[in-house]
């Protein structure tokens, strides 16, 4: 998601340096004016002249904690980071401490919407800052999709993780639906289109419900970070004290499928639950599956 996250940023006439890990993909970045870099540090401190707002956008907290150490020594006093990764709130609370005692602020900023978001600029963001550090990045965030502050650091991960446990559970919602449909002699297709504008409706039902009838399980978002999600989820209630039944369960889902069908989208759901109902499946075509 950061490639056309950045290109959003570039095509707005934000300047712009870029690292990725593998640096091939971020070549493409160049032909819209940005500066390949050949570090996190060399990223952020751009050949002595270091950067007010910095961007992460990364696979997991242990990877912004990497990131992060690499580049501490470049940043500027005042500048502001902000991490649009998926982590733990413990995670970015901890991230928040580390660049409080550099004078820098942080910004925990995790968004929904996929790829075809990042593209369209139309991602769902919350961050997690202090007042005045909203503001200096909002007009910039507002590039890339709809922000919204919806805390102090920290609350950008809790929001997210709120936004994963309605996503996962709905899916697999829908998945039982449509296999009970299916199962007890209706049409699951026209099913799902009578339940549309219903109470039920949803863009779960609307995008998820459709490739589970066409049996595409090409990603979009992929099982292993759902699961990822889903566990961060069951950290932050066990933090804040809280049991959260249907997160377990769904969490139990996302364990199993991420052993069987990591890299498959996450309306692979529907592959656990027909595990669990032999001989019961909903639609005939094939299965599409990543390699």
């Amino acid at each position: 998601m950061g490639k056309p996250m950045a290109a959003r940023l570039l095509k707005a006439a934000y300047p712009l340096t870029v690292w990725n890990r593998s640096p091939e993909k971020a070549f493409a970045l160049t032909r819209l004016g940005a500066r390949i870099a050949a570090s996190p540090l060399d990223a952020v401190y751009d050949g002595g002249d270091p950067a007010d707002i910095v961007i992460s956008m990364l696979a997991d907290g242990g990877a912004v904690a990497e990131t992060l150490r690499l580049a501490l020594p470049g940043l500027l006093d005042g500048s502001v980071w902000v991490d649009m990764s998926s982590t733990q709130q413990a995670e970015a609370r901890q991230f928040a401490a580390i660049l409080r005692d550099k004078a820098v602020n942080f910004i925990d900023a995790p968004v929904s919407g996929g790829v075809t978001g990042a593209e369209a600029g139309t991602l769902a963001i919350m961050a997690g800052a202090a007042p005045q550090a909203y503001a200096r990045v909002e007009q910039m965030l507002q590039v890339l999709g709809r922000p919204t502050r919806v805390g102090d650091p920290g609350s950008g991960q809790l929001a997210k993780l709120c936004n994963q446990l309605i996503v996962g559970g709905t899916i697999n919602i829908v998945a039982e639906a449509l296999l009970l449909a299916q199962a007890g002699g209706a049409d699951p297709a026209a099913v799902r289109q009578a339940l549309r504008g219903g109470f039920a409706e949803s863009r779960i039902l609307e995008v998820h419900g459709q490739r589970m009838l066409e049996r595409q399980f090409i990603p979009g978002g992929q099982v292993k970070s759902q699961a990822k999600d889903m566990e961060n989820i069951l950290a932050a209630a066990a933090e804040a004290g809280l049991q959260l039944p249907l997160a377990q369960l769904v969490t139990e889902v996302y364990r199993h499928l991420r052993q069987t069908h990591p890299a498959a989208d996450h309306a692979a759901a529907l592959l656990q639950l027909e595990s669990q109902n032999p001989g019961r499946r909903v639609g005939t075509q094939a299965d599409t599956l990543p390699e």
